[in-house]
Order: structure tokens, then sequence, then C-alpha cells
């Protein structure tokens, strides 16, 4: 009880400087029509909380149930696998076709295969109950390799234009969003949001291990079966409404694990969505404002993310 107040007062102080950077990307530099710059602005701010709190709260999830703290959904294959169904999307459609479908069936579409193969991709390497890393790892590299030789395999069948649509939407682009989807993405997430939150204390005990889960009573199979739908539910989400992201949920994950310096699942969390909400805010606002559009929020933060994963693939023990 003695550590609560100090967890609480992170989390106010992260959910602070987060108020401040929505306010600021709002206002600061406004010009013109305020109830249109507030809307426009407030879309994009909308698409950057809620692909960072998706990203964030699957991370973690995925870690706790891997076991391992250098592991995220896209470093497993997830990122090939969306990269494969957009380009046989095209393939099969062609560039105008895949183009002209509707927004919401798109992303319903997109959204739905993701969501299958994720389930499909994570529960193999996790749904069995092994606890071999080295063995997870290599299957997942393996995985992702198998799926971007395919996807590259149909790149080269198709029309040179048609090439362009699925280069546009195989890198994340967060000040594109389609504010007609957000809706749709807010009500998905926050379906996977609450079930997450009910198992926080569940999660504490998976984080423990499959042994001493079980011995605690556990139905550890049942457990990690539960949280992969919520991973892939998630991911699949984020991914679909603006591109794959590999090493934003690694870095938010390490951020906040630094911050809170706990394993408790209900200050983790939380400050892990802050955290990424942080990033993404305070990067766009950085790059409209400061930097004039001179650089690309999704390149420094997988760049950023890159170099944290190193760190930790350096200096912390694989385990």
């Amino acid at each position: 009880m003695a550590g609560r107040p100090v967890l609480d007062k992170r989390l106010l102080a992260l959910g602070l400087v987060l108020t401040l950077l929505c306010a600021a990307f709002l206002t600061l530099g406004a010009r013109g029509d305020w109830g249109f710059v507030l809307a426009y602005r407030g879309t994009k701010l909308a698409a950057l909380l809620l692909v960072g709190v998706a990203v964030a709260v699957a991370t973690v999830l995925f870690q706790t149930v891997s076991g391992n703290r250098i592991l995220t959904p896209s470093i497993m294959g997830f990122d090939a696998l969306f990269v494969l169904l957009q380009t046989s999307l095209v393939f099969a459609l062609g560039g105008v076709g895949a183009a002209a479908l509707p927004a919401a069936l798109r992303f319903s579409l997109e959204f739905g295969l993701l969501l299958g193969g994720a389930l499909l991709l994570f529960g193999t390497l996790l749904g069995s109950g092994r606890t071999d890393l080295h063995r997870m790892v290599l299957t997942g590299i393996i995985l992702g390799v198998l799926f971007r030789s395919l996807a590259g395999f149909l790149q080269r069948l198709i029309d040179p234009n048609d090439f362009v649509v699925v280069q546009a939407s195989s890198f994340a682009s967060f000040g594109a969003v389609d504010g007609d989807l957000l809706g749709l993405a807010a009500g998905l997430s926050t379906l996977a949001l609450l079930g997450t939150w009910s198992l926080r204390h569940r999660l504490d005990v998976l984080a423990l291990g499959r042994d001493h889960a079980i011995s605690l009573g556990v139905d550890h199979r049942r457990s990690v079966l539960l949280v992969l739908v919520l991973v892939a539910a998630l991911v699949s989400v984020s991914t679909a409404l603006v591109g794959p992201v590999t090493f934003f949920g690694l870095l938010v994950s390490a951020l906040a694990h630094l911050v809170m310096r706990t394993h408790r699942h209900a200050s983790l969390l939380p400050a892990a969505a802050l955290v990424a909400g942080i990033v993404l805010v305070g990067g766009q606002f950085v790059v409209e404002r400061l930097l004039g559009l001179a650089a690309t929020l999704s390149v420094v933060v997988e760049f950023l993310g890159g170099l944290a994963f190193l760190y930790l693939v350096l200096r912390r023990p694989v385990r």
C-alpha cells in the first residue's frame, strides 16, 4: 500500500502532460474559423490517441503472455501479414477497384482478415503452451519472411500503377486518417479495452509464468487464448486504420515500465496508454508546428523504437 500513492502520482503526471499536449495540439498556431480548426485537428487528435492506446495495450498484453519484454505482435510477423493482405487485395481487385471500395467496407474487410490471420499466427506461436523463446522468435521471423516473399511475388505480377497503391498503404500514416472510420474503430477498441481491463488482475498472475499461473488456479490455456483475441483485435484496428508500426509498441511499453517500475497491470496498462498518447501527440505537434512537415512521424517513431529494441536486446537478458 505504501507504493500506491507514488504510482497514482506518476499516472496523474502522465495524464497532465498528455492533456497539455492535446490542448497545445488543438490551439497553438490556429488561424481562421475556430469551428473548422477544432473539428479538423480534433479528428486527427482522436485518431492519434486511438491508435496509441490500441498499440500500447496490445503490446503489453502480448509481452505478458509471451513472458518477454522484447517481443511485440509486429516483430513476430504481423506487419508482414498486413502487407501481404494489402497486396492480395490489390492483386485481386486492381488498384482502382481497391481504392474505390467504400472506406467502411474496406476497413471491415481488412479488420476481419487481420483478426483471423492474427489469431492463427499468434495462436500458433503462443497457444500451445510452449515456452521456448528461441523457437518462438525463429518461427515468427520465418513466417515474416514467408509473408514478405509472397507479397513481393504478387507485387511483381501486378501493374506498376497498382503497385503505387500497395506501396502507399504499406507504411503508417498518422496524418491521413479517414474521420468516418473513427466511430467504428473506437467502438471495436472500446470493447477490447473493457475486456482487457476486466482481466487486469489475471494478467498479473499470467505474468508469473505458466506453471505458477496453473498452480494458482488460473486456466492458463483459456486465458492466453482470450488475451490473444484481445491483442489481435486491438492490433487489427490500429493497423487497418493507419498502417503497420513495427517498433512503436516496444518503445512505449519500455517507457511505461521505466516510469512505473511495476508489474501490476492496473498501473502498467494505463501508463502505457498515456505514454503512447504523449509520444504520438507530442511527435505530431513537433512535426507539424515546429518542423513544418519536413519529417514524417512514423519514421521518427520507428527509428526511436528500433533503438529501444537494440538497447533491450543488448542490455537485458532474453527471457
